[in-house]
């Protein structure tokens, strides 16, 4: 298996590399693990860095702020207790602005900063899988926490995910429209994007495998462009093919804008959420028109766990808000990555990477170990938007 990875990620070092040089970045300044022929350690004086790479700038923005905010927590609580192999841990935030080319420019400039030992990002599972080869050939850990493309951990053995794959949030989804809210005829509204792509095809293939006997069907699927603000072409479409369900695939840029134009026209559809379209935003973008939207989160801000309570509460103090699912899975991976670094007792990379892989992190998404893969499991909560609120339902 890793011998899979590690041929996965070469051949995507390669691709991306080409790609950036024809962008006219260049790669020369990239050093790595192979040239050198020394283990990767940060400096020895100074601070220990850790990079969070999401969209901090842009429609996407508050994803990105939220991280970076969750990230930052945690290392003030390890900075209050001495920090981690007498370091002090700064968190370093970078704008990859959720495009291709900019995430490839992001992941020189960490790989290029010996004080960096990893990075927690990037958001958007097409920025993962530019960026990441550069962060494996450069043997800097990476750990997406929202990345759900099945493709990531492949690249390589330094590089992890923190949340689920695609295929059990899919799953979830079609248990929502099918079983909970009792509908047959199933319309689905993508981001056209690699991500969204994929996990329209996975929801398409999970509803011939798991629900083959229910009677349900997809009756359209529609792609959208990010940035496209008339949805009334969709909403016609999935009205003449009479759709009782959307599967909104996207982030609240296109679910909350989707709601509020559908219900103008259909009060009653029914509308499913992906979890990376939980968020503030989606209430501010879609208004009344959110109400009764429902979808899976592997993290819920209402629980009464003492552990996501004092989470819950820091965050607001410092963020002025409730974190999302991503703010959690970030402040985790924030943590099991110092914790790994403790262990090793060194900022040594590929110690690090091997101290993570044995980890059993107690944290507020709950308790998290990687597998063979680099991937976390992850247990979903299903969440409704009710007066204006998110409401864990059964």
């Amino acid at each position: 298996m890793r011998m899979q990875k590690r041929l996965f990620g070469v051949l995507l070092t390669a691709m991306v590399a080409l790609s950036v040089t024809a962008c006219g970045n260049g790669s020369n300044n990239i050093r790595t693990q192979n040239e050198t022929g020394v283990a990767k350690e940060t400096s020895a004086d100074g601070v220990i860095k850790i990079a969070v790479a999401a969209s901090m700038t842009g429609e996407n923005a508050e994803y990105g702020k939220q991280m970076q905010a969750a990230a930052e927590i945690m290392a003030e609580k390890w900075n209050k207790d001495g920090g981690v192999v007498g370091k002090q841990i700064e968190i370093v935030p970078y704008d990859d602005k959720n495009s291709g080319d900019e995430s490839a420019t992001v992941a020189q400039k960490i790989v290029e900063d010996k004080d960096i030992i990893g990075v927690i990002g990037h958001f958007s599972s097409n920025l993962c899988l530019i960026a990441d080869p550069i962060y494996q050939e450069n043997e800097v850990i990476a750990i997406t926490t929202s990345g759900s493309h099945p493709d990531i951990t492949g690249i390589g053995d330094f590089i992890f995910r923190n949340n689920s794959i695609i295929s059990t949030e899919a799953n979830y989804m079609l248990q929502i429209a099918i079983e909970d809210f009792g509908c047959k005829k199933i319309g689905i509204v993508s981001i056209k994007t690699d991500w969204g792509t994929t996990t329209s095809n996975t929801l398409k293939e999970l509803l011939e495998t798991n629900y083959s006997d229910s009677g349900a069907m997809i009756v359209a699927h529609e792609e959208i462009i990010t940035g496209s603000d008339d949805f009334s072409p969709i909403v016609t479409k999935m009205e003449e093919e009479g759709a009782q369900v959307i599967l909104c695939v996207g982030e609240y840029g296109l679910t909350g804008p989707l709601a509020k134009q559908y219900r103008q026209i259909n009060p009653d559809i029914k509308l499913v959420g992906t979890s990376n379209a939980f968020s503030q935003q989606l209430l501010n973008l879609a208004g009344d028109s959110a109400e009764g939207l429902r979808f899976p989160i592997s993290f819920f801000a209402g629980s009464q766990d003492p552990k996501v309570k004092d989470f819950v509460d820091e965050f607001d103090e410092k963020y002025g808000g409730l974190p999302n699912s991503f703010a959690a899975q970030t402040y985790d991976a924030t943590g099991m990555l110092l914790e790994a670094i403790k262990n090793a007792g060194t900022t040594d990379h590929r110690a690090v990477r091997d101290e993570l892989t044995k980890l059993a992190y107690p944290g507020v998404t709950g308790d998290t170990n990687f597998d063979e893969n680099g991937d976390a499991a992850k247990s979903y909560t299903k969440v409704e938007i009710q007066n204006g609120e998110f409401v864990e339902v059964k």
